[in-house]
């Protein structure tokens, strides 16, 4: 009954909004807009509550619990703090909870037990699939497809709110130069101009039309300069000059931003000398007054409190002052707010409209998401849409497309159908959470094919399938998700056992027509708290990888990671090379319809592939240096080359990219030139190109990258086919930010502009920007 009353409340409060015609300013901006009608109606509900509200139940609007954080209690004990703090008004949102049952108990306390009836907003880390896993993001860059990504996320977000979670902590867009980080694997690698279009895709995904009941909210992260620790190293401090901040860190965040993303996180990290949480540059300068962001922002795990950690704070009510007056709107899961945010008030340390504004933007998200008007989700949806053949088809597609081919010598791959035996060798061959990979924290492994399961399945009993784990490999010390989301441990075992292991997998491989070996890493190894320090491929992996092309026997290398590894040995010794990184639930049945050429691979890398660790950070977009014409030799013990270059990826077609032809030799401010490349696809496999476009300034008020992309295009050409591609080059793809002028710059002058298949694609050709 309470409901309903605030139901009626709501309609009622909306239709009076709609006739008044009510113009309101929009928060982060100085000038005020227009409103359309839903902005009027949402602006008149939102100020009616809030003017009900106390300080209290404003300040719980701006907390966020999470539900199975330990607290030193029992499980019952902490459910009945949960309802505790739910009928006192003092948490606005959940972190953790995915049963659609227990969401409808806990939004039911929400609605119908307290004084203004505010639904809840559950959130989740969705980060590439609910319960059905899809490739990690750095798979899915790889496949150069934002159409494929935005579809991607648009099904993760069915399962996800069929489920009751109306909100992700996805998409991560950190650029990421460095393969020693773990959280590599959650963004879409190197470069600003791929990792902007991956933004603008998966906040398209996730959100749709927000108010979708298929649809949640994106949630950017982390803002900013978290992809660039030093060392690699996870949650240490970011130093980054503002001509890197704004040329590349930043625009992948713009990009989502503009692409209507509602919540950005704060980051961890000491972003020159200021922590993201307590940083007003960032959350204030950059994001609402530059870019006129008009959601709220939300912390990252802790990062409130951590402000005293950090140094930066004195004590936890400074540290929720600092965090709210920088522009976080919404704690999670600590709670500095909810313990110091009154006290602050009264203080004068924050201002009452400081706290308007965050609740003001929390509400909005919450009306636009429909959660006043439909707070519960539809009992049954879930088992509908969760693993459905739909989503699973969907899954198998994505792995095949985010795959890319590294090496095929004497066209190793596709395999022979006709073989008569084939082994599948290795620790992942059958591991299905290290199939699945990091941030699968929904999935299910039940549901996943590993790369053996996939192999069996393809060939049926035409073909005799042997098996050989060979080596184990382990992670020594605990994951941030504990064991619950980690890779299992290996049963203990003896040194004799492990070498009979050892053998028996070689003997297998000699017993076979060919061998798959499906190496890499442990999920664990790679994520949150998961940077490393090597890129080797870890245990007894390379002993068994070189033990076996030692055979003879034709080998296949199948990759499962979530970052460039050391693989130089096996890129001069292996003939056939796939990285099918962590392919998700359908993992297995995308690589053996790959490895058999039922699928063709036309992934490119979407960062540059190292030597050694002693490259890392390594990346194209580099400017020229003392000695350009030799920086391949800036090692004296060492290439200083990449292994494969950006953009690189083979394909089972021979498709060559050339004739490059520009529309006009001249580009204007505001106008846009056409290069136009002659694609022709000479050999007798259908398969797919992606044609790359790189520009460079040769001189202007700031030194520029020798390269950098500024537009893609995968295309599928059958057998013999010929076909034209056209790119539009906009001139404010040209603008940068200059340090020598401290604004943004188009330089007048002569630019190279080159297309092909990677970052070394050599059809050249020039144009001039005109003042």
């Amino acid at each position: 009954m309470l409901f309903r009353l605030n139901h009626l409340l709501f309609r009622k409060v909306a239709a009076v909004a709609l006739i008044s015609g009510l113009v309101f300013p929009a928060l982060g901006s100085q000038e005020p807009s227009p409103a359309s009608p839903d902005d009027v109606a949402m602006h008149r509900f939102v100020s009616d509550l809030l003017g009900k509200m106390t300080l209290d139940e404003k300040i719980g609007q701006m907390s966020q619990i999470a539900y199975h954080k330990p607290d030193n209690v029992s499980p019952e004990e902490r459910i009945r703090s949960h309802e505790e703090h739910i009928r006192k008004e003092q948490v606005g949102s959940f972190l953790f909870i995915t049963d659609p049952a227990e969401i409808n108990r806990l939004q039911h306390i929400a609605v119908d037990e307290t004084r203004l009836h505010i639904p809840l907003l559950f959130g989740f880390d969705v980060i590439h699939g609910f319960r059905t896993i899809y490739p990690i993001p750095l798979a899915l860059a790889s496949s150069w497809d934002p159409v494929l990504v935005e579809r991607v996320q648009s099904m993760a977000a069915r399962e996800a709110s069929s489920a009751g979670i109306r909100w992700t902590f996805a998409p991560m867009v950190d650029i990421a130069r460095d393969a020693r980080w773990g959280r590599i694997m959650e963004g879409s690698g190197e470069d600003p101009f791929l990792g902007s279009r991956m933004a603008e895709a998966q906040v398209r995904g996730f959100q749709g039309t927000i108010g979708d009941p298929d649809r949640i909210l994106a949630c950017v992260k982390h803002f900013a300069g978290y992809g660039a620790v030093a060392g690699g190293r996870d949650y240490d401090q970011s130093d980054i000059s503002d001509e890197q901040l704004w040329n590349v860190y930043f625009p992948p965040f713009h990009a989502a931003e503009t692409a209507g993303a509602t919540t950005f996180m704060a980051a961890y990290v000491d972003l020159n000398g200021v922590p993201a949480s307590g940083n007003h540059f960032l959350l204030h300068d950059v994001l609402r007054q530059d870019w006129g962001f008009k959601g709220f922002v939300v912390s990252d795990w802790g990062t409130v409190q951590d402000l005293v950690t950090h140094g930066y704070a004195s004590n936890p009510a400074d540290a929720a002052a600092r965090a709210v007056n920088a522009g976080v709107d919404m704690e999670m899961t600590s709670h500095d707010y909810r313990d110091t945010l009154a006290g602050d008030v009264k203080s004068g340390a924050v201002s009452m409209e400081t706290i308007n504004n965050a609740v003001r933007l929390i509400l909005e998200a919450k009306y636009k998401l429909g959660l006043f008007a439909n707070p519960y989700v539809a009992p049954g949806r879930a088992a509908q849409e969760l693993a459905s053949p739909e989503q699973r088809r969907e899954a198998r597609i994505a792995a095949q497309r985010s795959a890319v081919l590294l090496r095929n010598e004497v066209n190793t791959l596709p395999l022979n159908k006709a073989m008569r035996s084939i082994a599948v060798i290795g620790p992942l061959a059958d591991s299905k959470p290290d199939t699945m990979g990091s941030w699968s924290l929904a999935g299910n492994p039940a549901d996943t094919v590993t790369v053996l399961a996939g192999v069996r399945a393809k060939v049926g009993a035409a073909m005799q399938v042997r098996y050989a784990k060979g080596v184990e490999i382990e992670r020594d010390n605990v994951s941030i998700f504990d064991d619950q989301f980690s890779s299992p441990l290996p049963t203990l075992i003896t040194p004799e056992q492990k070498e009979r292991a050892f053998k028996e997998a070689i003997e297998t491989v000699k017993s076979s027509d060919v061998s798959v070996l499906v190496l890499g890493e442990l999920q664990s190894m790679s994520g949150e708290r998961a940077s490393r320090a090597t890129l080797n491929l870890p245990g007894d992996e390379e002993r068994l990888l070189e033990a076996a092309v030692a055979t003879g026997k034709p080998i296949v290398l199948v990759l499962l990671n979530g970052r460039p590894l050391d693989i130089t040995w096996a890129a001069q010794h292996v003939p056939a090379i796939l990285e099918a990184w962590y392919p998700g639930t359908e993992g297995g049945n995308a690589v053996a319809d790959l490895l058999f050429g039922d699928a063709a691979p036309g992934g490119k890398l979407p960062v540059t592939w190292p030597r050694s660790v002693g490259q890392e950070p390594l990346y194209y977009a580099h400017n020229l240096s003392q000695i350009p014409n030799d920086r391949d030799a800036m090692y004296w013990d060492e290439s200083s080359a990449p292994l494969y270059p950006f953009g690189y990826g083979l394909s089972y077609a021979s498709i060559a990219v050339k004739h490059l032809r520009l529309s006009s030799a001249e580009l204007r401010a505001g106008g846009i030139i056409e290069a136009t490349a002659a694609l022709e696809n000479a050999s007798k496999s259908d398969g797919d190109q992606t044609v790359e476009l790189y520009t460079h300034q040769r001189a202007g008020s700031a030194s520029r990258p020798v390269r950098e992309l500024k537009g893609f295009v995968r295309v599928h050409l059958k057998a013999g086919e010929k076909r034209s591609v056209t790119l539009p080059l906009h001139a404010d793809d040209l603008r940068f930010w200059s340090a020598a002028t401290h604004r943004w710059e188009l330089d007048p002058g002569v630019f190279d502009l080159w297309v092909g298949d990677s970052s070394a694609a050599t059809e050249h050709t020039t144009f001039t920007v005109q003042p």
